[in-house]
C-alpha cells in the first residue's frame, strides 16, 4: 500500500515541478518584456486612458446641440490613420472661423471621435471645428504626427470652401498630448528656424493662425522624467514608444517637442488652461504662459489656487457637470470670437 501511494504521488510531484517552471518562465518573459520594449507598458496604459476616454465621451453627448457633421475625410492618400471630422452649425453655407482640435491621449491612445459632443458646442457658438486623427505609438513614432498634422492642415486649405472653412481664421487646439502637438506647430508656423529644424514647410501661414487653445499640455518634455508612482510610470511607458528612447529625457524628439523653448514674440495668441489637481499645470502649462508674457505674446490663462474645491484633474475641461468647466469652455469660445473677430 505504501509503495502504491508513493508511485501515485511521483505523478503529481512531476505535474508540480513543471507547473513552477513553466510559471517561472512566464514572470521572466513578461518582466523582459516591459523591460525591453515600451510596447507592453505602453499598451497597458492605452486600455486605461481608452476607458476613461469612452466615459467621459458618452457623458458630452448629454446635452449636446445638433450640428452637421461631415465625417471619415482622408486628408492624406493611403494612409488608414489620417481622417478628419468637420462640425458646423446646422445649414452653414458661409466660411466661419475655424478651430482646428487635435486630440490627447499620452500620444499612445485617442481617437478624433472621442469628446464629439464637446466640439458640437463649439461649432454651435459658431465655428467650423475640425478634429483630427492621426498615427499613436507604439506602432508609429515621432515625428510621423506631426507630419500628418500638417498635412492636415494643407488639406484643409485646399477645401476650404466645401468645408466652410475662413483660411485666414484659423485657431489651432488642443488637450494633453494633442496641445504639445498644436503648440510645436504653432511654433513652427510661426518660427522659420523651427520648422528647418522639424523639417517642415507649413501649410498655415502666421498670419491666418490667430492663436492656439492649449488644454492640460506638456511643452517643456525633459520636465516629465524622474516622476515616481504609476503615473511617473505611465508617464515614462508613452514617451518611450513615441520617442522610441528609453532615455526620452535626452533624446532629439524631446528636445524638438519641448514648444517652450523655441517658442518666439511672433507666437499666435493663447488661450492656456490647467487645473489646480493636474502636475502638468505647474511643471508645463504655467511656465510656457510665463514665457509668452514675457515675450509679449498675448495670453489668457485660466489657473486656480492650490486650494481651489473642487481639485480640478487632468483634462477637467471635458467634465462638464463642473461650474468651472463650463466657464473654461465660455472662456474659451469668447477667446476664439477675439482673436479671429
Amino acid at each position: 500500500m505504501a509503495a502504491e501511494r508513493t508511485a501515485a504521488r511521483r505523478p503529481r510531484r512531476h505535474v508540480l515541478r513543471w507547473t513552477v517552471v513553466v510559471l517561472a518562465l512566464v514572470l521572466v518573459i513578461t518582466v523582459a518584456a516591459f523591460v525591453l520594449s515600451p510596447t507592453p507598458g505602453a499598451l497597458v496604459v492605452r486600455a486605461v486612458f481608452e476607458r476613461g476616454a469612452e466615459e467621459t465621451t458618452a457623458n458630452l453627448e448629454e446635452g449636446a446641440p445638433t450640428t452637421d457633421l461631415v465625417a471619415d475625410i482622408a486628408y492624406r492618400d493611403g494612409d488608414p490613420d489620417a481622417y478628419l471630422d468637420v462640425y458646423t452649425p446646422p445649414g452653414t453655407t458661409d466660411a466661419l472661423p475655424t478651430i482646428v482640435w487635435t486630440h490627447g491621449g499620452a500620444w499612445i491612445s485617442g481617437n478624433r471621435t472621442n469628446y464629439a459632443g464637446y466640439y458640437r458646442r463649439l461649432a454651435d457658438a459658431g465655428f467650423t471645428v475640425v478634429s483630427l486623427g492621426y498615427s499613436l505609438a507604439p506602432e508609429h513614432r515621432y515625428p510621423t504626427p506631426v507630419h500628418q498634422l500638417d498635412d492636415a492642415h494643407a488639406y484643409l486649405l485646399a477645401h476650404a470652401e466645401e468645408l466652410h472653412i475662413d483660411p485666414d481664421r484659423i485657431v489651432l487646439a488642443g488637450d494633453s498630448a494633442g496641445a504639445q502637438l498644436s503648440a510645436q506647430l504653432a511654433a513652427a508656423i510661426t518660427g522659420p528656424d523651427v520648422a528647418r529644424d522639424l523639417g517642415l514647410e507649413p501649410a498655415l501661414s502666421a498670419e491666418a493662425l490667430r492663436g492656439v487653445v492649449l488644454n492640460c499640455g506638456i511643452y517643456n518634455v525633459p520636465a516629465m522624467d524622474g516622476a515616481g508612482g504609476l503615473v511617473g510610470w505611465g508617464v515614462q511607458q508613452a514617451l518611450w514608444a513615441y520617442t522610441g528612447d528609453r532615455d526620452f529625457a535626452a533624446s532629439e524628439a524631446a528636445r524638438q517637442m519641448s514648444s517652450l523653448f523655441v517658442v518666439t514674440e511672433n507666437f499666435p495668441a493663447a488661450f492656456i488652461n490647467g487645473g489646480n489637481a493636474d502636475p502638468l499645470t505647474d511643471k508645463q502649462s504655467k511656465p510656457l504662459a510665463a514665457k509668452l508674457s514675457e515675450l509679449g505674446v498675448t495670453v489668457d490663462e485660466v489657473f486656480y489656487p492650490d486650494d481651489h474645491e473642487p481639485e480640478l484633474g487632468h483634462e477637467y475641461q471635458f467634465d462638464l457637470s463642473l461650474q468651472d468647466a463650463r466657464d473654461a469652455l465660455d472662456r474659451t469660445i469668447t477667446f476664439v470670437r477675439k482673436v479671429t473677430a
